[in-house]
């Protein structure tokens, strides 16, 4: 199969690492200097340190070429979701499209079945997610994804590009569950990451998650998910891997925002986007559209605006009205 990742990130990279092995694969960059050093030294030393790549991996900046060469095949669209887009926009009627982005386009709040619908909707697209981490797929550690889309087809496309080996793909009808799981869990790793920053307990962070998992679940139901897509691995899964690995930048967010640092510090000094400062605001603005109460991430959102302390944002999430578990009736906006 001839597949073309879009995108010289981690995550892109990761991916054509591993499929480079089974298929023919084009990793294509935007930055042109950045590509011709990854072809002179093999590897991807800004956003993969240390990740040898095989030598049947072809790379390059010429982005027609990278378009031409998925035409009958599989694009890969591994851009930010600020990017998904005007990728979108470009990719070859003929081949099948996955996209690795997580979250909500910044001013739109679209999901990217979404924005391919409104912008390309004869094309044969859907999401590939799941708990992971790009450096250990790179490294070959065991990781099992979800590629998420209304067409069988594309789905079987998914599992014949990248299942094999150390990789695991499952196939699901429902993207919206899956990408609204893959936006959302960035959200509550910044929590998380302020609940262990500020060393609350382990307590806590079980409490935390789970409600997190509650929020995410309203949210995905209202725009149209099936309730149980959360309970797999975009949903939970993805949730329990960024909100306590130690290789999450969102997490990594929270806890130095419990450590006091500014925003604009923290986010310089990651180097790597982190989707859930950018996201939050997308999901709190969408959930109170569907009059869905989502108390944590309305205290993301004041952190990250300033207008709230980590330790404030704790005290009003434990002050909250007492309810009964699982009674959706209670967690609508107008009840705080």
């Amino acid at each position: 199969m001839r597949i073309s990742v879009l995108g010289a990130g981690a995550w892109g990279t990761a991916m054509a690492v591993h499929a480079a092995s089974q298929h023919d694969v084009l990793l294509w960059g935007r930055d042109a200097a950045q590509v011709a050093s990854m072809q002179r030294e093999r590897r991807n030393e800004r956003y993969l340190p240390g990740v040898a790549l095989p030598a049947a991996l072809a790379l390059g900046a010429d982005l027609d070429a990278a378009l031409a060469h998925a035409r009958d095949g599989l694009a890969v669209i591994a851009t930010p979701m600020s990017a998904l887009a005007s990728m979108l926009a470009v990719v070859p009627a003929s081949a099948g499209v996955l996209w690795l982005c997580k979250g909500f386009e910044a001013g739109s709040g679209r999901l990217g079945h979404e924005i391919a619908q409104a912008l390309r909707p004869g094309l044969r697209g859907g999401v590939l997610s799941g708990p992971s981490f790009a450096e250990e797929v790179a490294r070959g550690c065991p990781t099992a994804l979800v590629a998420a889309s209304h067409d069988a087809t594309l789905g079987e496309q998914a599992v014949a590009a990248f299942h094999g080996g150390t990789l695991r793909v499952y196939t699901s009808d429902d993207p919206v569950g899956v990408e609204v799981g893959g936006a959302v869990k960035n959200v509550m790793a910044i929590a998380t990451g302020v609940c262990d920053g500020l060393q609350l307990g382990q307590n806590a962070r079980a409490a935390l998650i789970t409600r997190g998992l509650a929020e995410m679940t309203r949210l995905g139901v209202a725009l149209g998910a099936r309730a149980e897509t959360f309970m797999g691995l975009s949903g939970l899964g993805d949730l329990v891997l960024t909100a306590t690995g130690d290789l999450s930048r969102n997490r990594r967010v929270g806890l130095r925002l419990a450590a006091g640092e500014s925003l604009p510090d923290i986010l310089a000094a990651l180097g790597h986007v982190a989707e859930g400062v950018y996201s939050a605001r997308t999901v709190l603005a969408r959930a109170r559209a569907l009059g869905v109460a989502m108390p944590i991430t309305e205290a993301v959102v004041a952190l990250l605006d300033g207008t709230l302390t980590p330790a404030q944002a704790v005290e009003r999430l434990m002050s909250r009205q007492a309810r009964a578990e699982g009674d959706a009736r209670s967690e609508r906006v107008a009840d705080r």
